[in-house]
């Protein structure tokens, strides 16, 4: 008897515990802390935080600098020669080191790459450079075929990929033609074309247009906005305000080293972000938009870019 009275008290102070648990309002999820502002997007491809480099006494670098890239934006990196945005994009490069502050890519701190893992890093750059940096000897389609021949591609990738980068620059009939036999805007769109055959996820651009005339500028920077549509995050280091005005795009300002402004020019924020390639070349020249034409984009997550730069 007394077995019985204990089960059922037990069974009595359970039933009790159940109840009250049932009439007690649910428990509520802690609120998920606020983003303090100049926090990382879950989507940033490029993270400065920091940063610091110095050369001597009499050339700054950069002090202090802290910015982030999202994936699939198009970015200006302003300011008068001895800025630093040379310095950021060659710290991007891996040709400099920081003294201070971090760097990362896709998430990952570019500081734990190897030597040894360099060229996987690198062949997720596309880089275009003022002098164009063409290899003289070689034409057109082998300047191009050679950035994928250090990868390791095969022929059959080289003959498929060289001959479609080509069409989109606008090289099909040059791809004979040695450097010396092409305009500064040819050449150019050549170092574009190398740059993105392998379809890098960040493409950065540095003074692009500065050896160009107005027209070939245009032509160039649509190129890189019609690059820029297809998925790749796109960084351009320039001095041109023109241009950089025309275009409303977001802008990061330096001076003697310091990070001065980073805004969208023009307050236009994300509109314009769905510009074809036409109506994009038609802002830049201050003609009426044609009718819109739509491109499909690219997308990946930045946690899956450089892979091969990071793995063990």
């Amino acid at each position: 008897m007394a077995a019985q009275r204990s089960t059922t008290d037990r069974q009595r102070a359970a039933a009790a515990r159940r109840a009250a648990h049932a009439q007690a309002p649910p428990a509520t999820e802690a609120p998920a802390p606020s983003r303090p502002v100049g926090s990382t997007p879950h989507d940033a491809v490029i993270e400065f935080r920091g940063v610091t480099k110095a050369y001597d006494n009499t050339f700054a670098g950069v002090h202090d600098v802290s910015f982030n890239v999202r994936r699939g934006e198009f970015l200006f990196l302003v300011g008068q020669t001895g800025a630093g945005k040379s310095t950021l994009i060659r710290l991007l490069l891996k040709e400099l080191e920081p003294d201070s502050g971090l760097i990362r890519v896709a998430g990952r701190d570019i500081s734990e790459i190897t030597r040894k893992k360099m060229p996987y890093y690198r062949r997720n750059l596309g880089v275009v450079f003022q002098d164009f940096k063409l290899l003289p000897n070689r034409t057109v389609h082998d300047n191009v075929a050679y950035a994928l021949q250090v990868t390791g591609a095969s022929r059959k990738q080289i003959r498929r990929q060289v001959p479609d980068i080509l069409r989109l620059t606008g090289l099909s009939t040059k791809l004979h033609n040695y450097p010396h036999q092409l305009s500064g805007g040819e050449q150019q769109r050549v170092s574009v074309a190398r740059a993105f055959v392998n379809h890098p996820p960040l493409l950065l651009a540095d003074e692009p247009t500065g050896n160009l005339d107005p027209d070939t500028t245009i032509g160039i920077m649509q190129l890189l906005y019609r690059i820029n549509k297809a998925g790749t995050t796109v960084l351009v280091a320039t001095h041109d305000e023109g241009m950089v005005n025309r275009m409303r795009r977001r802008v990061v300002e330096m001076q003697g080293g310091h990070l001065i402004r980073d805004e969208v020019a023009g307050g236009y924020g994300r509109q314009g972000a769905d510009e074809s390639t036409a109506e994009f070349g038609a802002l830049m020249r201050g003609e009426p938009a044609p009718a819109p034409q739509r491109l499909a984009r690219r997308v990946e997550e930045p946690d899956s870019l450089f892979d091969d730069a990071f793995a063990d």
